[in-house]
């Protein structure tokens, strides 16, 4: 529809249109394609078991008929300047920081930044950039120890911004997750950023209740 034409149908200038239009857009609500219009985005929200979260192969969407994509953004050496990633024990070394899209239906619902360390084959570094963590690390045969999450909201890295175009200081779900393996030498730090309005995480508990915490304190 036409400035114009919206103008008429709720019965404001053109000028205030213009202004909502660029304001929806901002906030992520509308997306203007050159030649053809402005246009309401798709907003689909996806759920995600909180210890699955990117690490997976994404077998709940398959279930559901949706097909992941991965692309890799970049591969850079860098330090890890993020402090809550300082809370899961990040080194204060340069690291290899892979950075990947992952999509559902051409929609990119999470930009995921991996850290490796340095001495990782180059090889494995670029299958990082292609497949996901755990797929990656079992297919070298890299068995995991443990893994432990942060999940925080912040605004969003520059680099997310230009993937899912957003506005500077649009908000993020992030999940900062650090990937201990039997071997030492490849521990796997990283964050996973998704616009509020592209996921949730959802987290299942084990039996907390006080018979199960004396039982366990015995064991």
């Amino acid at each position: 529809m036409s400035t114009a034409r919206l103008g008429e149908e709720f019965g404001v200038s053109s000028i205030t249109v213009k202004r909502a239009l660029r304001d929806l857009q901002s906030a992520g609500y509308l997306t203007s394609i050159p030649g053809k219009g402005t246009f309401v985005k798709e907003r689909r929200r996806f759920v995600r078991e909180l210890m699955d979260v990117c690490m997976s192969s994404f077998d709940d969407a398959k279930r559901h008929g949706f097909e992941p994509q991965i692309e890799f953004v970049s591969l850079t050496k860098e330090k890890i300047n993020d402090p809550t990633l300082a809370e899961l024990g990040a080194p204060d070394t340069a690291l290899l920081c892979v950075r990947k899209v992952i999509s559902v239906e051409d929609v990119p619902i999470m930009f995921d930044s991996t850290f490796v360390p340095a001495n990782v084959p180059d090889k494995v570094v670029d299958e990082f950039g292609e497949r996901f963590i755990v797929d990656t690390l079992r297919s070298h045969n890299k068995e995991i120890k443990d893994i432990s999450l942060i999940v925080d909201a912040a605004p969003a890295s520059p680099e997310a911004q230009q993937v899912f175009g957003i506005p500077n200081g649009y908000p993020t779900l992030r999940r900062l997750y650090h990937i201990k393996t039997r071997a030492p030498s490849w521990s796997i730090f990283g964050v996973v950023e998704s616009p509020f309005d592209k996921v949730a995480c959802s987290v299942k508990l084990v039996d907390v209740s006080a018979d199960s915490l004396r039982t366990q304190r015995k064991s």
